[in-house]
């Protein structure tokens, strides 16, 4: 499907294929008839040995191109799937820190809250924040900032793999998680997890080295499940943590 663009690349390529099965049905055509009748072209032949060979080679023929062509067709199928496929997960991903971005996150969450409804599992949502992160971009510029994004990233992506848990870059320098079947202990530790492993990170540029710490509000729910709601709450829970202090962990009840 390369290098067709316009109606006219469609036109210009259909008749190549005309071109090409005319060609490979004139070849065919005299193989046939030169296998069933030999080379002898003054050789006398029946009515019946006519049909017999417009029958054989239209059938030979027939097969032979539509298999050739529906495989080409079924190959172009299969590439135009996966190409799909990639822009679907490109169009879910955040491209700095590879981790999903709001939209593949509101899709993938929506369906594990399913999951965990039908399951009967509890769920629990958290929110980070990357604490005071404009004024790192403003004191040290903005590829440090990428770094720190992606160390928090890593720190959350590595969370995710211990617990089952989906991850997102949220927006900007906030993130969001979701894990299911965790008590209120459970998750309060997880969370105090990511908090401390984010602060022992420390983004180096060869001369700064930059402590980074984040603040995280998470709520859990037994039932009910509704994702904004869940999002919500857990937000709140999140300003209450920048309210008092940063650097830590508050909880919030869901509302709904």
């Amino acid at each position: 499907m390369a290098g067709i663009e316009t109606r006219g690349d469609v036109l210009r390529r259909t008749g190549r294929i005309m071109v090409i099965a005319a060609g490979m049905t004139a070849v065919m055509s005299f193989t046939i008839g030169m296998l069933v009748f030999g080379r002898d072209l003054a050789a006398p032949i029946t009515v019946g040995q006519m049909q017999a060979f417009g029958l054989t080679a239209g059938v030979f023929i027939g097969v032979t191109l539509s298999g050739a062509m529906s495989y080409r067709a079924g190959m172009l199928m299969l590439a135009l799937a996966q190409t799909r496929r990639e822009l679907a997960q490109i169009s879910q991903t955040d491209q700095l820190t590879g981790l999903l971005n709001r939209r593949g996150f509101d899709a993938e969450a929506a369906a594990a809250l399913d999951q965990a409804q039908a399951d009967g599992a509890a769920v629990a949502m958290l929110m980070c924040d990357i604490d005071h992160f404009k004024a790192i971009n403003d004191r040290y510029g903005h590829e440090i900032g990428d770094k720190v994004l992606v160390e928090i990233a890593d720190v959350l992506r590595q969370f995710a793999t211990r617990h089952g848990a989906l991850v997102a870059r949220y927006g900007g320098e906030e993130f969001a998680a979701v894990v299911t079947g965790l008590s209120h202990e459970q998750a309060a530790h997880g969370a105090e997890e990511i908090r401390r492993d984010c602060a022992g990170r420390t983004i180096l540029d060869g001369v700064t080295q930059l402590p980074v710490t984040i603040s995280i509000g998470f709520t859990v729910k037994e039932t009910g499940f509704d994702l904004g709601s869940l999002l919500r709450t857990a937000d709140q829970a999140l300003y209450a943590a920048k309210r008092h202090g940063r650097d830590r962990v508050e909880h919030a009840r869901d509302a709904a």
